[in-house]
């Protein structure tokens, strides 16, 4: 549980480390209705704007416009991402198999026999649990927003950041120097038009891959539901939204 520890340590400093007397100027991005009328044609010119239930005009705890698109649109991106990493986490998990040892006790990954729910439940406890706790840290670290937290320079997504920004780690000392959003820093000459289509090239693809895990979900978990899917994901028995089943 080292790795553990080690994630307690920085969610502990994370603010800690905060820089505290920067100058800097901050941008408001505070969107509308109608400018979610204007993205929905971008994204899909056929569906354009789709609130059914009406979410945009529910001003969520009672808060602004402002707050409930930057959370409604921060939450989108953030389950489109999620979407893709398991989208195509789970089609590596039903074909691949890593061939070194999981542990150091030398216990090797779960086999492609099983399906991708069933290798999460064959996992050591404490392996999931540190998983958990990562992606807690994850989600923790990106409410220290630039301007209250980690970075300076911007507000939090529900006061007119900008929706999508993920703090970076410089705030803190870490022996490995790369960030959660592009590591590498091949987007640092991108102009703002192309990070904007690119955004929404990555919302339309989050949009596709929700759908599509949760294709790969109800094929396994009901039998006939998705039937382009039958025979090709194995059945699972499990609850798919319980990551410690010995705990049910």
């Amino acid at each position: 549980m080292k790795f553990a520890a080690i994630l307690a340590t920085l969610v502990g400093s994370a603010a800690a480390f905060a820089p505290s007397s920067q100058s800097v100027s901050r941008t408001a991005l505070s969107e509308t209705k109608g400018d979610l009328e204007s993205l929905g044609k971008q994204l899909n010119p056929i569906v354009g704007y789709w609130d059914p239930l009406g979410l945009t005009d529910a001003a969520f705890w009672g808060k602004s416009d402002e707050f409930t698109i930057g959370w409604l649109r921060q939450a989108e991106v953030k389950h489109g991402r999620v979407a893709m990493a398991a989208f195509v986490g789970y089609c590596v998990q039903s074909n691949i198999h890593f061939p070194w040892a999981m542990t150091l006790d030398g216990t090797p990954f779960p086999s492609t026999d099983l399906s991708p729910p069933e290798q999460w439940d064959a996992l050591p406890l404490a392996a999931r649990i540190q998983i958990v706790l990562f992606v807690g840290f994850l989600e923790f670290y990106s409410e220290l927003t630039p301007g209250e937290g980690v970075d300076s320079g911007l507000p939090h997504y529900t006061k007119g950041g900008k929706v999508g920004k993920y703090p970076t780690f410089d705030a803190i000392p870490h022996d490995v120097p790369f960030n959660l959003y592009d590591p590498f820093n091949f987007h640092s000459k991108m102009t703002d038009e192309q990070k904007e289509r690119r955004l929404r090239a990555e919302i339309n693809n989050g949009r596709l891959a929700q759908l599509g895990i949760f294709g790969f979900l109800c094929a396994q978990t009901i039998p006939g539901s998705v039937p382009l899917l039958a025979g090709v994901v194995k059945p699972y028995a499990g609850e798919v939204m319980a990551p410690f089943p010995e705990f049910m």
